[in-house]
């Protein structure tokens, strides 16, 4: 027969020890947190970002504008840039988020902040009182901030998403400013090389002191076509009168020295088209006319390159307002209207559970070593 079991001294320190670990943690976690402990008030926001692609005024006739999701990256970088320091940095600016964090400092150490940490304290506060949520499928980003009051969790949560639609307008007007930037460049060139074209094109204007050089040859012609008219004419007046009238008669001297002076005049505004003997420098017609088409060729070259960049740059600038990115808010930023937190219960609970897995695992680790003398 077994002698009946009888309460040793290992017995004693193992229930000791159950009272310690156990007991003693559980019924000190909950009068900090029944006692000692401030309550805090939760806002949720949540919001993702759209992209809106409307078509040009062609395929309006035959759609409507779509309305579609932003790529992911779009949506990871916000949801990385809510945890970052820069964001912590600039609420912190704005709200003084070490005076909320820390109201219930120094009597509630545990979930209050100390207002003398750093910034890194500071992240490393604000990722236990903000929680992040991303939903990759939806694209949806959904904010809890916790704080010591509701006015407070509320306007956090309103400066988060009002930094973060900040940023997505920042990075929707980069990517408008990278579509344009090409188009605008290739437009100041062509206005430049059409200035220059121009300027060109009145200097020649001025040095030979013809506005349309064309239509000035076209008056040159016009004169020299009258002067043969009127040598052809002269000349059958000189034939008619050497056969009714004496060779030294005086009106045929006179018709002589006529034709003589249109011929002088006809080859004069000949020299005009071709180079001056008497006048090296002087340009004649075939050396205006040369330099002028020249000059038109460049400014029409000008115009149209002009006009193509101005098309190019036109369109990029629509086609950037068409694809513009911003924040939907699903959720806006709500007010509590009691504590939800600390979960008081659920703490208890994990530090109860943890507390009996920490003795029985040293229980177990006792008579393992025991068993083994």
């Amino acid at each position: 027969m077994a002698e009946p079991a009888q309460i040793e001294t290992r017995h004693r320190w193992l229930i000791g020890a159950f009272f310690g670990v156990v007991i003693l943690p559980v019924l000190l976690a909950a009068a900090y947190l029944w006692i000692i402990a401030e309550d805090q008030y939760a806002s949720t926001v949540a919001f993702s970002v759209r992209k809106e692609e409307m078509d040009s005024s062609l395929d309006l006739l035959g759609g409507i504008s779509k309305l579609s999701g932003s790529s992911t990256s779009d949506t990871d970088v916000l949801y990385e840039y809510i945890q970052s320091q820069d964001l912590v940095q600039n609420i912190d600016r704005d709200l003084d988020l070490k005076a909320m964090f820390g109201k219930a400092w120094p009597g509630d150490p545990v979930f209050a902040f100390d207002p003398s940490g750093t910034i890194e304290d500071l992240v490393d506060q604000w990722e236990d009182q903000v929680r992040v949520l991303y939903d990759t499928g939806t694209g949806i980003i959904t904010v809890r901030v916790q704080a010591f009051t509701p006015e407070d969790a509320t306007a956090i949560a309103t400066a988060v998403f009002d930094r973060s639609s900040k940023l997505v307008n920042d990075i929707s007007s980069i990517a408008r400013e990278d579509m344009t930037r090409y188009t605008r460049e290739e437009l100041d060139r062509a206005v430049e090389r059409l200035k220059q074209a121009r300027q060109d094109l009145t200097a020649f204007r001025l040095r030979s002191r013809i506005v349309d050089p064309q239509a000035d040859l076209q008056g040159q012609m016009g004169v020299l076509n009258t002067l043969q008219a009127q040598l052809a004419e002269t000349l059958v007046e000189l034939d008619l009168l050497r056969e009714s009238v004496r060779e030294n008669d005086p009106r045929v001297t006179q018709a002589e020295r006529r034709i003589d002076a249109i011929r002088r005049r006809i080859e004069d505004e000949r020299n005009k088209f071709t180079e001056n003997a008497n006048d090296p420098a002087a340009e004649n017609y075939a050396t205006l006319m040369a330099e002028f088409e020249r000059l038109s060729v460049d400014l029409q070259f000008a115009e149209e390159a002009y006009r193509t960049a101005l098309a190019a740059h036109d369109s990029a600038v629509a086609e950037a307002q068409r694809q513009s990115r911003y924040l939907a808010a699903h959720i806006r930023p709500t007010h509590a209207e009691k504590s939800e937190f600390p979960r008081r219960w659920m703490l208890l609970g994990l530090t109860g559970l943890f507390a009996l897995l920490t003795w029985a695992v040293g229980a177990l680790v006792y008579y393992s070593i025991r068993d083994r003398r």
